[in-house]
């Protein structure tokens, strides 16, 4: 049975995890869906936000899937043509290794309206909430964000690129590749570079820990850093901003700080 509704997809950045950290746009756009097919990086409590739609987990783990990209793909164009209005609900933003560019592209083939709404990059989110800038002056005139995980399983070959530059690097869907990483930059740099690796950004669970390149690796084991987390490399780590709008559970290489702030109103 098909809709006599417009057939339309919208793909809509759910932001790092806060569900404050997610656009007017984006809660119009939920509000609006007729099907909302989420993925597993979006906090369940914005779907409180869809009162009348059907909705869909569609979310992929490392070695767990609930749908291919393929079914994902079909599943989009089958719901519009059904029921209308579909709602793409990813974390961060869609258009950083978020796939949203091939599933337009996939529904624009069978003739959907489509619309983005852009969301906030835990690239960049995560890290601003802990007081990480990536660009300082003086210190980093550039960043780096790449895929620790390619489209092969592999380590993208960026990284070693950006191992011998000067900017801050932020690596996505790396922690599985932690050790290779740790090794190209000891292979291609002699200083021990600083490294925050932070689990669960923005959210309550947030742990986060501190290292340089020498030691990272040993924190990690100890506190059982897993993912989903992001990890950054660069000087901008260790000149922070002391900040204390978020609950953390915060780990350095001096001392281990368990810190339950409350939220900022």
């Amino acid at each position: 049975m098909t809709t006599t509704k417009k057939s339309k997809l919208t793909i809509v950045g759910a932001g790092p995890g806060d569900v404050e950290l997610i656009t007017l746009k984006a809660i119009k756009a939920i509000k609006a869906a007729d099907v909302i097919l989420y993925d597993a990086l979006v906090n369940e409590e914005l779907l409180h936000y869809a009162t009348t739609s059907e909705i869909i987990f569609v979310g992929k783990r490392l070695g767990c899937h609930a749908y291919s990209q393929d079914q994902i793909n079909e599943l989009i164009v089958t719901m519009a043509n059904r029921f209308g209005h579909v709602v793409r609900l990813k974390g961060g933003d869609p258009f950083v290794f978020g796939r949203g560019s091939e599933e337009i592209a996939y529904a624009q083939q069978f003739g959907l309206e489509t619309a983005i709404v852009p969301g906030i990059s835990s690239a960049l989110g995560v890290p601003a909430s802990n007081g990480i800038s990536l660009t300082q002056r003086g210190i980093s005139e550039s960043f780096w964000v790449i895929t620790g995980t390619t489209s092969d399983h592999k380590l993208s070959k960026d990284v070693t690129l950006a191992s011998q530059s000067s900017a801050t690097v932020v690596i996505l869907m790396g922690m599985n590749k932690l050790e290779e990483i740790i090794s190209i930059y000891q292979n291609n740099r002699t200083d021990d570079l600083p490294v925050a690796i932070i689990q669960n950004g923005t959210k309550d669970s947030q742990k986060k820990v501190i290292g340089s390149i020498h030691s990272i690796q040993e924190m990690v084991h100890k506190h059982q850093i897993s993912s989903p987390a992001i990890i950054i490399i660069g000087e901008v780590v260790q000149h922070s901003s002391a900040l204390s709008s978020y609950f953390k559970c915060e780990y350095s290489e001096d001392e281990f700080v368990f810190q339950n702030l409350n939220l900022i109103e």
